[in-house]
């Protein structure tokens, strides 16, 4: 019953959700700062018994709903920032500056998680403990959320943290998750092999990179395949090769950058080992030598069972399925600092529109990512819903 109660808060201030996405969605930012953002949702929830908290790096904020009554205490999360990209929706509230898009559904999560907020402190007599609304910048590859614990917005770290991603290409009103490696870690390659220029008339003058980077490329593939278990996904593509300026130039210089995807701290650890390795013996077995950098980017994303069990509580008692995920996606998330440090989960919601072929939908960074806003209260709910279960339960 308390779920449903949630729902029915949920749906009666669907507008107000709606409201502050589009407004959101029409004016969005990048990176770690998002001032027009969070000066929004301030705007929003200015009504409520909220304490701010805000530091020196970002323009994140930790809002703090605590009614004085001792218990556990548990964080929400909603990211801010938006995609350097032109948005094709032609919807009435488009984004209205170039080369800007809210294509990662940040927008609905920011509105959701406001949402929760208003929801919650109309319950804030009820509640024994602490709820804190992390409105986090910079998901996007900024470490927003590392930023935001660097800076100390999360001291005392929470008992528990919750997160839920929209997906427009699943189905309508579906909340998923799994226990365990929910998302990948995300780490960039650039491998520059270095080699002698020439006229290209006389290749064997050089040592051309551009044969030797080709080489690495396919090398890779097959160190993938051939050093990695199948059963342990292991992802690494390269995206782009640079070399030369002249059709009859041998270049000096042949520069490669692409991505690698992996599920745990071993094999993150074991394929940069092996990439270093391999790169560096082809290019001196041609005479030349490899400069290889590799920039980590967010870890895996490594859910608590006892959370997505708690989720998966809530999600049924809204009246709605769970789905438990067979396989981790292999993309990335900076929740992930926050889940390295505190037992909780990220979940998904399917937005696709009611009774729509979601497969077909297009998805997160897609240039013509459409929600279906109905869905959003229940997404509210969610959220709320999980941060009551844990303040009243805890693990149970």
């Amino acid at each position: 019953m308390l779920t449903k109660t949630l729902l029915e808060d949920s749906r009666a201030i669907a507008d107000r959700i709606v409201s502050l996405r589009r407004a959101i969605h029409s004016e969005p930012e990048l990176g770690l700062e998002t001032p027009m953002t969070l000066a929004k949702v301030k705007a929003e929830l200015a009504d409520l018994p909220l304490e701010w908290r805000e530091g020196p790096s970002c323009t994140g904020a930790v809002a703090v709903l605590n009614a004085g009554k001792p218990g556990r205490s548990v964080l929400l999360r909603g990211d801010m920032d938006a995609l350097p990209m032109d948005e094709h929706t032609g919807l009435d509230f488009a984004s209205t500056i170039p080369g800007r898009m809210h294509a990662c559904g940040h927008d609905t999560h920011t509105a959701m998680l406001a949402g929760a907020a208003r929801v919650l402190a109309a319950r804030a007599g009820e509640l024994a403990g602490e709820v804190r609304f992390m409105f986090q910048p910079g998901e996007e590859g900024y470490h927003g959320a590392r930023f935001m614990l660097d800076d100390g917005l999360l001291d005392p770290l929470p008992d528990a943290a919750f997160a839920l991603h929209i997906m427009p290409n699943a189905p309508h009103g579906t909340i998923g998750g799994r226990a365990g490696t929910l998302l990948a870690a995300a780490d960039m390659i650039e491998i520059a092999v270095v080699g002698k220029g020439g006229h290209a008339s006389m290749p064997h003058d050089t040592r051309d990179p551009v044969p030797v980077a080709c080489e690495i490329v396919m090398a890779l593939q097959a160190m993938v395949t051939r050093r990695f278990d199948a059963a342990e996904a292991v992802v690494v593509t390269i995206t782009q090769l640079d070399s030369g300026s002249a059709h009859n130039i041998v270049p000096d210089r042949a520069t490669l950058k692409g991505t690698m995807r992996t599920l745990t701290p071993d094999k993150r650890a074991a394929v940069q080992a092996d990439i270093r390795r391999l790169a560096t013996n082809i290019a001196a077995a041609h005479d030349c030598q490899a400069e290889v950098t590799i920039t980590e980017g967010f870890p895996p994303t490594i859910c608590d069972p006892r959370a997505v069990d708690l989720a998966e509580r809530v999600a049924t008692g809204l009246g709605g399925p769970f789905l438990r995920l067979e396989s981790p996606i292999m993309g990335a998330e900076d929740f992930s600092y926050v889940l390295a440090k505190v037992p909780g989960a990220m979940c998904f919601l399917g937005v696709a529109e009611e009774g729509a072929d979601w497969k077909s939908c297009c998805s997160i960074h897609s240039s013509r990512m459409m929600v279906d806003e109905s869905v959003l209260p229940r997404g509210t709910a969610f959220l709320a819903g999980c941060a009551l279960d844990f303040l009243a339960e805890g693990w149970s």
